[in-house]
């Protein structure tokens, strides 16, 4: 079993739709909440996506970021969220949609960034996963070789994706950051 280096990040993904014509109070009071939510403890980042231009959609993104569990679950009972949640009640069409990104989709979400470009997730997560088969080819394959196909198949991407997932994907995103967000896409968001 692979040990992780202490409590990782907390990274959640909520969707909400907004009423016809409350958009702009919504972003407006959205930017506000940002603004007093990034200054309490745990709290790592949040970003918003708006419907693209010209869309008929009415459902806006926001992506937070928590050091841990602990201090997302403080944050969500916080006087300072439930009052939110109030005051954009009557903005909203039906209840907002919460889910934590885990896995991957984790790794590029990462110090208050919008995830990159999906080109360069491609190259970040194909420079994982080929040193990672490999490795596991000329070491773990020789074990399993005389396995049945099937099992042999689900034991060797067990470890392909536990490795991925705790080791080298942390790695990579680390060591491409600069690369991942480019200093014109960090000033975007």
């Amino acid at each position: 079993m692979i040990a992780s280096a202490g409590p990782q990040p907390i990274h959640v993904a909520i969707t909400r739709r907004i009423k016809p014509g409350y958009e702009q109070e919504f972003q407006a009071a959205l930017k506000e909440f940002f603004a007093h939510s990034l200054t309490r403890r745990g709290v790592q980042g949040a970003a918003m996506l708006v419907p693209p231009p010209g869309s008929s959609s009415t459902e806006y993104g926001i992506l937070r970021s928590f050091a841990n569990a602990a201090e997302r679950d403080a944050f969500y009972a916080s006087p300072l969220y439930l009052d939110w949640k109030k005051r954009v009640a009557p903005l909203s069409d039906g209840e907002p949609e919460a889910r934590e990104l885990h896995g991957l989709e984790a790794f590029f979400r990462q110090n208050n960034h919008a995830p990159p470009p999906r080109w360069k997730m491609a190259i970040a997560t194909y420079l994982g996963v080929v040193p990672v088969v490999m490795l596991l080819a000329l070491t773990l394959g020789r074990l399993l070789h005389n396995w049945n196909f099937l099992l042999n198949n689900i034991v060797f991407n067990a470890f392909v994706v536990a490795l991925l997932t705790w080791v080298v994907m942390p790695l990579i995103t680390r060591a491409l950051q600069g690369w991942l967000h480019s200093e014109k896409e960090r000033t975007s968001i």
